[in-house]
């Protein structure tokens, strides 16, 4: 399931990694943090290292905090992508000057007639900031988690337009470009609770 990602982040046995194997897990959890995201001083990643104290489920779901991971321990693939998110994010923001000409490969073949079909066609879905926002996004919501960003986002769309006014919605539909949500004020569109 993050072969991909822990490969392009240069993880250890990317191929064999399963979270579900708590030591491996914990270990992973451990490297993570010390190798990647380095949010913790290291003197402070004790806690983290020490993968066979019976606390260490304590520390986990405090480093998550800490990282402001929405995610609890109990949800460990949902948090294992999340963190991984977060470390492209970081590489990404400490190389961008290394990145700022690649093009995906995929990018180069999309078939239009599905993008011209979807309203969310604007989107990059190769941007790094993609899938961590669409999942704050849905935790924030409370959407129900799917292995698809795009079926996940378009539950988003869904719920938002539902609870947005029929004013505000037919406003939004006479517009041929999709307006960002970020762009109205929630105050002026939420439909008033009763």
């Amino acid at each position: 399931m993050f072969r991909c990602k822990l490969t392009a982040l240069d993880s250890h046995n990317p191929a064999s990694f399963n979270c579900k194997d708590e030591t491996e897990f914990r270990n992973f959890i451990a490297w993570f943090e010390d190798q990647k995201i380095r949010h913790y001083k290291i003197e402070d990643r004790g806690n983290l290292r020490n993968i066979h104290s019976s606390d260490w489920p304590k520390f986990f779901e405090k480093y998550l905090r800490d990282v402001n991971c929405s995610f609890k321990i109990q949800d460990q693939q949902e948090a294992v992508d999340w963190l991984l998110g977060l470390d492209v994010r970081l590489e990404y923001g400490d190389n961008a000057e290394k990145y700022k000409d690649l093009v995906p490969d995929n990018a180069k073949t999309a078939d239009n007639a599905t993008k011209n079909a979807e309203p969310l066609i604007h989107l990059d879905v190769n941007n790094p900031d993609f899938k961590p926002g669409v999942m704050a996004m849905a935790n924030l919501l409370q959407v129900q988690c799917h292995d698809d960003y795009l079926v996940m986002l378009k539950a988003i769309q869904i719920l938002v337009q539902e609870h947005l006014t029929q004013e505000a919605v037919a406003k939004a539909n006479q517009t041929k470009e999709p307006q960002l949500l970020g762009r109205l004020k929630w105050e002026d569109c939420l439909s008033p609770r009763v």
